[in-house]
């Protein structure tokens, strides 16, 4: 298999190369083009994700599991509003960073330019395959994706449509690309083919970031764990509090900036303990020492609790003294995603926002807000966890690297 990933993967670069010397125009019209397609491909879409749907029934995959897999009519058109929305953005390819003259009267410009060959890996949620396709082909990058045997149907379906949209327009299909062998070792393979993929992404758990430390040799944006925090602070307005966590925590528990942990003022614990009770009952809750003795719902957590990504109903909770205490438990166990303050006191709002180290800070908003449609940038390739190219949620300046011209008119170096 490895041989015939190595053939796909050439004739992916090939069609980077084609990308790379296509119009915006017809890039443009591409991805509106393979918008229709996914509408067109509803039905068949569907059809396919009930299949995947019902095999990770029989394999057991948990209910949070099975939701990340689920497409309906919903979601597939969410799919291909978000296709038109990324079509209508500013084209990255070529734009000028800077220009300077130089005393010999060199011109020197940096603009922007594609990658290449976007690789990406990701685990169960099939919408992910239109998202990282969508900006790849806007951003003149070929999209390489490797899904996971879940949503091997549906991304199969999905991958047809928009090949269909990038051949209406007369650019080559395998400007995207899936991968359909799903095993393991395919997988090592794929994080190996630096001969073709510029940039890896992975999306998935501990277990494929892990694997993708240890395997790959492509360079990789990691796109990593969603232990996001909470910390109510002592003013903080307890209604918007109650607001913020329930939405965070329970609107769609199973993604990377839904709420995993809570962190409470202790001057408000005991009351907002108390409306979170009433307000979201179905979530269990793991504490210290403290939020164990203000409430009987909070059953003990480890250190191993506070550090995990859970995409279930399932929160930890610790009680703090302060704001130093907060940000040093949030330093502690923050996984660098996303991590939201609820105070109405403008300077612990501005301590938090300035020395929290993540991709993503917030003041009175919901975690559920750091994602690239909601951020503008109409959809993402991930949310980078680390700080050298990207961070945060991945769009298509993202998918841009810089480029040096210089135009001279003889100039040597002496």
């Amino acid at each position: 298999m490895t041989e015939d990933l190595y053939e796909l993967g050439s004739r992916v670069a090939e069609s980077a190369r084609v990308l790379s010397r296509a119009s915006d125009a017809v890039r443009v019209a591409a991805v509106r083009a393979a918008a229709s397609e996914l509408r067109a491909g509803a039905p068949m879409i569907l059809a396919a994700n009930e299949k995947d749907l019902a095999h990770g029934r029989d394999a057991g995959l948990t209910q949070t599991a099975l939701d990340r897999l689920r497409l309906d009519a919903a979601r597939i058109e969410a799919m291909a509003s978000g296709l038109e929305t990324v079509a209508a953005l500013s084209d990255p390819i070529g734009t000028v960073v800077s220009t300077d003259v130089r005393p010999n009267g060199l011109r020197v410009t940096r603009v922007r330019a594609p990658l290449g060959v976007v690789g990406v890996i990701y685990e169960n949620r099939p919408n992910v395959t239109s998202d990282v396709a969508g900006l790849c082909v806007r951003s003149a990058n070929a999209a390489f994706l490797r899904g996971s045997s879940s949503a091997l149907a549906s991304n199969q379906q999905i991958v047809a449509a928009l090949q269909s949209g990038l051949a209406a327009v007369g650019l080559p299909r395998e400007a995207i690309a899936l991968v359909e062998d799903t095993s393991h070792e395919t997988a090592i393979a794929f994080m190996r083919l630096h001969e073709v993929i510029d940039v890896l992404v992975p999306r998935g758990g501990p277990s494929l970031i892990a694997s993708m430390r240890e395997h790959a040799t492509v360079p990789v944006i990691l796109d990593g764990d969603g232990n996001c925090h909470v910390y109510i602070d002592k003013d903080a307005d307890l209604d918007m509090a109650e607001r913020i966590v329930v939405n965070a925590k329970t609107q769609r528990p199973g993604v990377c900036n839904a709420m995993e942990s809570l962190v409470l003022h202790e001057e408000i614990a005991g009351p907002m303990l108390d409306r979170l009770g009433r307000a979201m009952p179905q979530v269990r809750l793991l504490g210290d020492q403290r939020a164990q003795a203000l409430s009987s719902r909070v059953e003990p957590a480890s250190d191993e609790d506070f550090a995990r990504e859970f995409l279930d109903l399932i929160s930890t909770v610790v009680v703090v003294p302060d704001l130093d205490a907060a940000l040093a438990h949030i330093e502690r166990f923050s996984s660098g995603h996303s991590e939201a303050i609820v105070t109405s006191n403008p300077d612990v709002a501005q301590r938090f926002l300035a020395e929290v180290d993540a991709a993503a800070v917030l003041h009175n908003a919901s975690t559920r807000f750091v994602d690239g449609s909601e951020l503008g940038l109409g959809a993402e390739v991930g949310i980078s966890t680390q700080k050298l190219h990207a961070r945060g949620p991945m769009g298509l300046e993202a998918l841009t690297s810089i480029r040096w011209v210089i135009q001279g008119e003889g100039q040597i170096r002496s």
